[in-house]
Parts: structure tokens; C-alpha cells; sequence
């Protein structure tokens, strides 16, 4: 039998924290007891006061991309960016990712259109029509003890001539890249025994995904 949490309503809601960025909302759940949420979300609109129904339904605040590269005489390998993770302070290999646009939400099909984005923002790369998008999961929190953020899935298996399309030019200002790490199956094994990357670096749970993903031949 499923025991039912403490009823978080707006009442609940406490502004801590508020600017562009960022908001910490206090939800105090009970007399005298306090749960902090950071979120990207107005406190009127946070997850934990959601109904049943707009918890089903909602949108995640981004989309995580695994992008796997299909070029002549190569066999297929996943891409990812080395990116400057400011919270840890060093470049880490990751999954191209980015942010849901307010517009994209009113797209035939508001995960893709942040996809085909965000891909060309960071990697340089168009996504064709003739390429393979695909839902891998349509929302995950990304720590849900610490914050309500979400993320989407999405896998894009993108046939290239070559790799001369490969390029960080287009980033965002405050985004710094420091090129890709391209890698077969065997080597995203090794990487997922390790724990570490190829310069011995820790990496992020949605890389952790994307190289689970790609071994397992989900995308094929």
C-alpha cells in the first residue's frame, strides 16, 4: 500500500531566492519543517504544486541530446562536447544540451525543435529530415532532492559525409567548448567501466546515459 506525502500547496511556497537565472523556494510542508527547491521555475509554477494531471503532462525545462554519427567507412560513434562546467570548474565530456525555448513549446514537437537546436549550437551539425530523432524518455529530473529541474531524452543518429561540419562556433556567449570527443562502442565501454573519461576526469550523469544508451544498441 503507497503512503501519501505531505499535500504541497502554493500556501506552502515560501520565495527565499528570485532572479533571471535562478529561484530558491522554501516548501514548508509542516509546522516548523522546511524543504529548499532549486528551481528555473516561478514559484507559481514549480513542480511540487502541481495537480496529477499537469504533472503528467508537462514539459521539461530542457533536452539532453545523444547524438550518435554515422559517417562512410567508420562504424557509428557518440559525440560529445568538452564543456566548461563552471559549478566544477573544468571542461567534461557531455551530451549536447540546452535549455527549452519559450517558442519550442508551441512546436508540432516542442523536444525535437530543442533538439535540432541545440545540436546545431553546439556542435556545428544540421540535423537532415533523412536523420533519425527519437524520444529515448520524455522527462527526468535531474536531482530531485535538491531541485525539480527535468530534462528530455532524445536520440539523433546524424549521417555525415565527414566531420568537417563539426564546430562550437556557434555557442552560446556564455557557454565555453573546447572541441568533441567521438567514440565507438568499445571505447564508451571503457569509459562507462572507468568511471572517468579519457583525460581522467570525473563526468555527468547524462553522460553516464548517453554511454549506456549508445552500448546498448537502444538506437539502432
Amino acid at each position: 500500500m503507497s503512503k501519501k506525502g505531505p499535500d504541497i500547496t502554493q500556501d506552502c511556497v515560501v520565495n527565499v531566492f528570485e532572479n533571471k537565472y535562478l529561484n530558491v523556494v522554501d516548501l514548508q510542508y509542516d509546522a516548523g519543517r522546511h524543504y529548499f527547491d532549486a528551481t528555473r521555475h516561478a514559484p507559481q509554477d514549480i513542480v511540487a504544486i502541481k495537480s496529477d494531471e499537469e504533472f503528467k503532462t508537462m514539459l521539461p525545462d530542457a533536452v539532453t541530446c545523444f547524438v550518435i554519427i554515422k559517417t562512410p567507412g567508420s562504424e557509428a560513434r557518440l559525440l560529445f562536447v568538452k564543456e566548461f562546467r563552471y559549478p566544477i570548474g573544468r571542461f567534461v565530456i557531455a551530451p549536447p544540451a540546452g535549455l527549452m525555448d519559450p517558442e519550442d513549446k508551441g512546436a508540432k514537437e516542442p523536444l525535437f525543435e530543442t533538439a535540432i537546436r541545440e545540436i546545431h549550437e553546439e556542435t556545428g551539425i544540421e540535423v537532415k529530415k533523412t536523420d533519425k530523432l527519437t524520444v529515448v524518455n520524455p522527462l527526468v529530473f535531474s536531482s530531485p532532492g535538491m531541485t525539480d529541474e527535468s530534462n528530455a531524452l532524445v536520440s539523433a543518429v546524424i549521417t555525415l559525409d565527414d566531420l568537417a561540419p563539426l564546430s562550437n562556433d556557434n555557442a552560446e556567449i556564455t557557454e565555453c567548448f573546447d572541441g568533441f570527443l567521438l567514440l565507438t562502442r568499445d571505447d564508451a565501454l571503457s569509459l562507462l567501466k572507468e568511471g572517468r573519461d579519457n583525460e581522467d576526469r570525473f563526468y555527468s550523469a547524462y553522460t553516464w546515459m548517453a554511454l549506456m544508451y549508445f552500448v546498448s544498441g537502444m538506437w539502432e
